[in-house]
């Protein structure tokens, strides 16, 4: 099965998702983050780079619990205000 390219709100979540998951390492080594939530250091950096724009359920709630944020905050700073007919986003 193919799956269909991501649209550019996908894309924009994966970012933003990948900078909240940075701010809240702060000083922290990716590999420490990374060996916490049981991932290789290559999948935290896809993550925080947008380049894995759609990671896994489980690989998010093992990030959000490493990194001490609750998966209802990360949810909802991930969500994408949709932009008002006739006014720029």
């Amino acid at each position: 099965m193919v799956r269909p390219p991501l649209s550019p709100q996908e894309h924009e979540r994966g970012e933003r998702l990948g900078a909240l998951l940075r701010e809240a390492r702060g000083d922290r080594s990716m590999v420490e983050v990374a060996a916490v939530a049981g991932l290789s250091a290559e999948t935290l950096r896809k993550i925080e780079t947008g380049r894995a724009p759609t990671p896994a359920f489980f690989t998010v709630a093992a990030l959000a619990s490493a990194l001490g944020i609750s998966l209802e905050d990360l949810a909802a700073a991930c969500v994408l205000t949709p932009a008002r007919p006739g006014h720029l986003p």
